[in-house]
């Protein structure tokens, strides 16, 4: 049987990075809906906002439990690594005129993710 005692749960560097992205997240939304007036703009940062917020979330909280597996923890750092590039392309491009060019790659690596997520929830 798995303890889940705080104690015996080691360190997860993509947990913490999940929590950091949320947070991230909420002031990158927060400027989309007070320091931008152009409506694409807006748009664009609230998207980008939304995706890390979300896969920030599940990183904290699946962190630790994934950690031990390394389905689960390749699952983890693919969701990490797409949710990067693709809501930080769409922030890059406001924020820094960057081209959105990687969104496409991080969308398909948040969903080769979720799919890693989904064949480790039906291993023993």
């Amino acid at each position: 049987m798995r303890s889940f005692d705080r104690r015996s749960r080691k360190p997860s560097l993509p947990a913490c990075l999940g929590a950091l992205l949320a947070g991230a997240s909420i002031a990158l939304s927060a400027y989309a809906a007070h320091g931008l007036s152009d409506p694409l703009a807006q748009s664009r940062l609230q998207t980008a906002a939304l995706y890390a917020f979300g896969h920030g979330a599940v990183l904290a909280v699946l962190g630790s439990p994934l950690a031990e597996r390394r389905l689960g923890t390749a699952a983890l750092w693919v969701l990490l690594l797409g949710t990067l590039l693709f809501s930080g392309s769409l922030a890059g491009a406001v924020l820094a005129g960057w081209p959105t060019t990687l969104a496409p790659v991080g969308g398909s690596a948040l969903m080769f993710g979720w799919l890693l997520l989904a064949v480790q929830s039906l291993r023993r």
